[in-house]
């Protein structure tokens, strides 16, 4: 059985997402799909709208095979780290390909980039030092030095978010030595970041979550997700009272930065530059997690960066503790699988070089207390207790999700 890979959040899985899993299908002619899923928390530094299992389930209910986690250490980490975790565990999975949506499409301009920027590796690192001293964030210096060097036309433009993956992804690869195909497919409609609905069928994720909490509510959003996702939505909300977002973690984060020290919070990974001074003081009068970002916010940090900053204060997440993480993840937790990935499972288990955990009580507790750390942080938000306590309660008792098809 031939499998290929995709990497996603499902934040909540719609209508552009089943686009690029059928695609996947037709362009790599694999017989299985395997997901590489962000846990709890994402990429972006902010808590998942739903819980990875009630995502799992919508993965499941519209096609993918196998649902596998990206641990915290490496999902909540700018794109080079994001990328090369996902990477390696879709390689170490025993996948033969992966498949990444891009607003070029076109691999052979990404394999340009990709050469053109090792040929001038030396003076992109220098144009990039130069913007980031002169209070540039890092993807804006990444883009700029591209530009800087005067690339010729047959490249991808790496100012778009999902363009900026795929060239992460394919420069993991490379630099894990794997034979995984890379493909890629031109991403449809809406993109990456738009707030409204554009378009009749494909919204992003972005806008779909803005209707969820605005006060329209969440009744447009049938238009963009397939029932299956809808369906799994309207059951959360009815088990749990609502969805995560910030708003829901900040009287504790807001607790968190004002009884620290700043030796403290100067301790939490990526908190660096002084920032924690302006943490504290942006903390101790605003009344919302939207009010203090909008107060914290630089020019130098960019939102994404900021946000990946205080979830790590949010989850005491130290400096020591993702220094001392693997190079790449050193297991594979499996969330959840249809027939078809319990069969490919049983066929490759044998041969796999990492761990498979389906039962987290036979894991390494100490390889799996940050992923156990932020489910238990993640049920914090929610309000009721006897929900609260049930979500958490999932984390151990849980068992792989079995679709059958």
């Amino acid at each position: 059985m031939r499998a290929t890979g995709v990497v996603v959040e499902y934040n909540p899985f719609h209508n552009g997402h089943l686009h690029h899993l059928r695609e996947t299908r037709a362009t790599t002619g694999a017989d299985i799909v395997v997901a590489v899923m962000s846990g709890h928390f994402l990429q972006r530094g902010e808590p998942a709208l739903v819980s990875k299992w009630a995502r799992t389930r919508m993965a499941l209910e519209t096609g993918v095979d196998v649902v596998i986690e990206l641990p915290y250490c490496f999902a909540t980490q700018h794109a080079e780290i994001f990328s090369k975790g996902a990477i390696s565990l879709l390689d170490r999975f025993g996948c033969e390909s992966f498949c990444f949506g891009s607003e070029d499409g076109d691999m052979d301009a990404f394999l340009n980039t990709i050469r053109f920027i090792q040929t001038n590796q030396e003076q992109y690192n220098a144009y990039i030092k130069g913007f980031i001293q002169e209070g540039m964030s890092y993807p804006s210096a990444l883009a700029g030095a591209f530009r800087k060097l005067g690339h010729q036309d047959d490249v991808i433009d790496l100012s778009k978010p999902n363009n900026i993956l795929g060239f992460h992804y394919l420069e993991a690869r490379n630099q894990l030595c794997s034979s995984l195909k890379a493909y890629t497919i031109t991403r449809e409609s809406a993109g990456y970041h738009d707030e409204h609905f554009s378009s009749p069928s494909i919204a992003s994720a972005t806008s779909i979550r803005k209707s969820i909490f605005s006060t329209r509510g969440d009744h447009e959003i049938g238009f963009y997700l397939p029932a299956s996702s809808v369906q799994e939505l309207d059951r959360y909300k009815s088990e749990y009272g609502g969805f995560h977002r910030w708003e829901n973690y900040w009287p504790l984060l807001q607790y968190k930065l004002l009884s620290s020290s700043k030796d403290e919070l100067r301790d939490i990974y990526e908190v660096e530059e002084g920032i924690e001074n302006r943490m504290v003081e942006c903390a101790k009068s605003t009344l919302s997690f939207e009010e203090f970002m909008t107060k914290l916010k630089t020019k130098r940090y960019t939102w994404t960066r900021l946000q990946r900053m205080l979830l790590h204060v949010l989850t005491d997440t130290h400096k020591e503790e993702m220094r001392n993480r693997h190079d790449s993840p050193s297991y594979i937790r499996l969330l959840g699988m249809n027939d078809r990935g319990r069969e490919y499972i049983r066929s490759r288990k044998k041969n796999l070089s990492l761990p498979l955990i389906s039962k987290l009580s036979s894991a390494d507790q100490h390889e799996i207390h940050l992923d156990v750390k932020a489910a238990e942080i993640y049920s914090l938000g929610i309000q009721h207790p006897d929900a609260r306590k049930r979500l958490l309660r999932q984390e151990w008792s849980q068992p792989p999700i079995m679709k059958t098809i």
